[in-house]
């Protein structure tokens, strides 16, 4: 299985680094709809294998549209994603009215809203941060730093995890293993330090730490969406690292975070 981590992490790996480096801008964009949709499509598949209902159309279309829109950097108004988000309840109420039966009416809509918030408009964040001055460093930096807590936390748990973190969310994560993550983030940031000089040397250490935890909050909390929906992993599309939800459950609550660190502190 860590063999196999691995190789589809290396892979993985030099795929970004052309996507981000080499391939126009517009293959960027291509690339995060289409990871968006995958993962947002495996999230309803997972809901529904609880048996909730949910429209997983109209929240597939919704979720291309809001990264799209932030390429095309369209704005409807200035709180054009409270507009989305308005527009998309409204037209689910008017849906679940026009649905023969009643029953799980609120689980349908609330599930089928959430996961566009959950996906697409947080890792929708990625494409905004790339449109940053040296944005694509800064892209390179995030997914660095999240994966490097991803990859500790799982190789040093596996290895040497003795003490489970969460029994209830995930009983193979450990404190071991969470701290290792924790601390190969703050590592990886001081590492990457020379392709960031836009981040001054004293916001190293809190973007580090902080980038770390969000990452191990993250992957806990996809742990705890698939315990719920008694699932083991997304999908089985990447070997030993299961499916695009499972490889993008960290920077889902990184990529928002880093960008309004850039935004509001630098």
């Amino acid at each position: 299985m860590l063999i196999s981590r691995l190789i589809s992490s290396a892979l993985m790996f030099s795929f970004i680094a052309l996507t981000v480096f080499v391939f126009p801008n517009w293959f960027f964009g291509l690339m995060t709809i289409i990871i968006i949709s995958v993962a947002l499509f495996e999230f309803y598949a997972m809901i529904e294998k609880k048996g909730v209902i949910t429209y997983k159309i109209f929240g597939l279309l919704l979720g291309i549209a809001i990264p799209l829109s932030i390429y095309q950097e369209f704005k409807l108004t200035s709180g054009w994603e409270f507009f989305f988000v308005a527009a998309a309840c409204f037209i689910l109420f008017v849906m679940q009215l026009a649905r023969r039966g009643q029953d799980q009416a609120v689980l349908s809509v609330s599930t089928t809203i959430f996961g566009i918030l959950y996906v697409s408009w947080f890792l929708s964040f990625i494409i905004r941060i790339k449109f940053l001055p040296e944005g694509a460093w800064l892209v390179v930096f995030l997914i660095l730093v999240t994966k490097a807590s991803d990859m500790a936390a799982y190789a040093i748990g596996s290895l040497f995890g003795r003490h489970t973190l969460i029994q209830r969310i995930s009983p193979k994560k450990t404190w071991e293993g969470a701290i290792a993550g924790f601390v190969a983030s703050i590592l990886m940031a001081f590492f990457c330090r020379r392709f960031v000089p836009q981040i001054p040397a004293g916001h190293i250490l809190y973007l580090g730490a902080f980038l770390g935890l969000m990452a191990l909050i993250g992957d806990l909390y996809e742990s705890l969406l698939k315990r719920d929906c008694q699932t083991k992993d997304a999908s089985s599309i990447f070997p030993g690292l299961g499916g695009m939800l499972d490889v993008i459950d960290s920077i889902i609550f990184t990529a928002p975070v880093f960008y309004f660190y850039i935004k509001y502190f630098l």
